[in-house]
C-alpha cells in the first residue's frame, strides 16, 4: 500500500536552505518530486519541487508553525530562465509634448515629423518662435 505524503513541515535543504510549507509528493516524468507550496504575503503562494536527494531533513510541524517559518525565508519567485526576455522596443517620443510617430501632435502645417531625435517639428517650431533653446 501507497501513502501520499501531504504534511505542512520545515525543509532543509542541501545549500543551506531553509523553507516551509505544504509538502506533497509529486511525479513528474516518470520521478519521484516533493512539492513544497510555500505560502506568501498578500495570499500569494510559491510552488517549487525538489529531488528527494537534496533534501537533508524534514519535519512535520503544524500549518501555522511553517507559515510563520516560511515568512521568515520567502524565496523570490522563480523565472524561466530558458526563455530570452522579450525587450520593448522603444518608442520614439518628443521630449517636449511626449507625441510619437504613431500619435504625431498637430502644429499649424499639419502633423509633425521629427526635427532632432528626441524633438517634434511643432516643438521645434514653437521654440524657434520663442527663442528657447533647450538643448
Amino acid at each position: 500500500m501507497e501513502v501520499k505524503f501531504e504534511e505542512w513541515a520545515v525543509l532543509e535543504l542541501m545549500g543551506h536552505r531553509r523553507l516551509a510549507g505544504l509538502v506533497t509528493d509529486a511525479v513528474i516524468g516518470g520521478g519521484t518530486f516533493l512539492r513544497v507550496d510555500i505560502p506568501g504575503k498578500n495570499g500569494q503562494q510559491t510552488t517549487q519541487y525538489y529531488s528527494p536527494g537534496s533534501v537533508y531533513c524534514i519535519t512535520p510541524t503544524s500549518e501555522e508553525i511553517a507559515r510563520a517559518v516560511a515568512a521568515q525565508n520567502e524565496p523570490a519567485p522563480v523565472y524561466r530562465w530558458e526563455l530570452p526576455q522579450l525587450q520593448q522596443a522603444k518608442v520614439r517620443s518628443c521630449r517636449v509634448c511626449g507625441c510619437t510617430e504613431d500619435n504625431a501632435c498637430m502644429g499649424p502645417e499639419g502633423p509633425c515629423s521629427w526635427a532632432e531625435e528626441d524633438l517634434c517639428s511643432s516643438c521645434a517650431a514653437e521654440r524657434d518662435l520663442i527663442g528657447d533653446d533647450d538643448r
